[in-house]
């Protein structure tokens, strides 16, 4: 069984569902911190640009380069 446990004031905190007895052998080792994901990194500018046109994916290349539509 493996759990992940924080650290405060140089006490161990368990989460409350774990009910290990004193005197439990335990193997401690930090853990980095996880990178977080593109989507999570890019969320504040979710629904930022509200004014685009509707067809804006299927006539990329008109808007960004001056294109015919198809």
């Amino acid at each position: 069984m493996s759990i992940t446990a924080i650290v405060e004031k140089g006490v161990i905190k368990l989460p409350n569902d774990v009910l290990w007895p004193s005197g439990t052998v335990v193997r401690i080792e930090p853990v980095e911190e996880a990178v977080p994901t593109l989507l999570e990194t890019l969320k504040e500018f979710d629904g930022i640009a509200d004014d685009l046109p509707a067809d804006l994916a299927a006539n990329l290349d008109h808007y960004i380069h001056g294109h015919s539509r198809p």
